[in-house]
């Protein structure tokens, strides 16, 4: 009897109940041929019979023991339903920085975790002949400036005045000779000789006139378009420098010199220094539960034991169809003190948050909507918010009611 006590002491089982086992299982085995528990003096088939005993009496114990029904009550206690959803950190205004055209990369301006300017050159890459459409367009420009064409500028001005002083001069002498005509002086040829002058000298004039507006509209015309041409060739020639859209750091450098790239191909990872943003990927099952404003709580493995707070602040509204899931952004309210792009973390969004909620157990619940009661009666109750482990109930059973653990 005394091992009775001291194997349940160290097992927490009931020992009238082990005893129980124990006189049912000498019961059984009552048909055993042995007389004395005395083992070093027992014959050799004794033995193992009683080898057999003591194995089958712990077991028994530990079949009493493992029977205990598991119970537990209701607390009215916080609760706080929340998505979980991981996904990477990336700064503020991050983006992959591409060249519009192809070439060998031929310098490089800056190193990675570099700090730069909106403007600031990245790398260039050498292309000859767009170097030399850039020089021929320059001496286009150049030779169709207005500068340039002043000289026939003021040539055509100058036949412009000569054809007017003539004409003012032809105009002065047909007056004076029809005047003289009037008077009955001179010859009817002469009167018509100065008129017919006249109109050449008006016929000149006017025709030296339009031809200086037609020069000057031509001039004009071309030094504005070698100019746009040469803007054009400074602005190809600048493709071929790549240069930072935004205040911020060099990331990546995804290139060498010498290295031979095109459009397609991801130069740099610029982004801002100082902000940085979370990218989180919410399942489509979750994200109609999530709205701008909601709060988060974020780990990361390169914070191991801390948590942040973050706010959700843009939902992308196309799911992405191969992981079914959608981009969800948010910012840190109180982040890490040094952070990287790509860092990964975890997160939990918090939809709702309910004070003095009476809860249990999730796994005291049956099919979301069934609990057993110590009596034995099975009751169906209404649930409310839900956490990893517990959910809250709605009506049903009250705080004083003891529950039992389902099988």
């Amino acid at each position: 009897m005394w091992f009775f006590y001291t194997f349940c002491f160290e097992t927490s089982c009931d020992p009238i109940a082990v005893g129980y086992e124990f006189s049912q299982m000498l019961v059984e085995l009552k048909s055993y041929r042995f007389i004395s528990f005395a083992l070093p003096y027992a014959e050799p088939s004794t033995k193992l019979i009683m080898k057999k005993i003591v194995f089958l009496f712990a077991l028994a114990i530990l079949n009493s023991c493992g029977d205990e029904v598991q119970k537990a009550t209701p607390q009215i206690i916080s609760i706080s339903e929340s998505v979980y959803a991981s996904g990477i950190v990336k700064s503020k205004n991050q983006y992959d920085a591409f060249l519009p055209v192809s070439g060998i990369i031929n310098q490089i301006f800056v190193g990675e975790g570099d700090t730069i300017k909106k403007g600031d050159p990245i790398l260039s890459v050498g292309n000859e002949t767009q170097k030399l459409n850039r020089l021929n367009a320059e001496r286009a420009s150049s030779f169709a400036s207005l500068e340039s064409n002043t000289g026939k500028l003021n040539e055509a001005k100058q036949h412009v005045e000569l054809a007017r002083s003539r004409m003012q001069n032809d105009s002065s002498l047909y007056l004076r000779q029809k005047k003289l005509w009037d008077q009955q002086i001179g010859s009817k040829v002469d009167i018509e000789s100065r008129e017919l002058t006249l109109k050449n000298s008006k016929t000149l004039y006017l025709s030296s006139v339009v031809v200086y507006d037609d020069l000057k509209r031509q001039v004009r015309f071309n030094s504005s378009q070698a100019g746009t041409n040469r803007q054009i060739a400074n602005s190809l020639e600048d493709d071929f420098i790549l240069r930072s859209e935004i205040d911020g750091r060099v990331f990546q450098l995804q290139g060498e010199v010498g290295e031979v790239v095109n459009p397609q191909t991801s130069l740099a990872v610029i982004g801002d220094t100082e902000n940085f943003i979370l990218e989180l990927q919410v399942d489509e099952n979750d994200i109609t539960n999530i709205k701008t404003g909601l709060p988060l709580f974020v780990t990361m493995d390169a914070y191991p034991n801390r948590v942040f707070d973050a706010v959700v602040t843009k939902i992308n509204p196309l799911m992405n169809e191969r992981s079914k899931s959608f981009l969800v952004e948010a910012e840190f309210i109180r982040g890490p003190e040094v952070l990287y792009p790509n860092i990964s973390f975890e997160a939990n969004i918090v939809i709702q948050t309910k004070d003095n909620a009476l809860l249990i157990p999730r796994n005291y619940l049956i099919n979301d909507s069934l609990v057993i009661k110590a009596s034995g009666d099975t009751v169906a109750v209404r649930t409310g918010l839900k956490d990893y482990s517990r959910v809250e109930i709605l009506s049903g059973i009250s705080q004083s009611d003891e529950l039992i653990k389902p099988e």
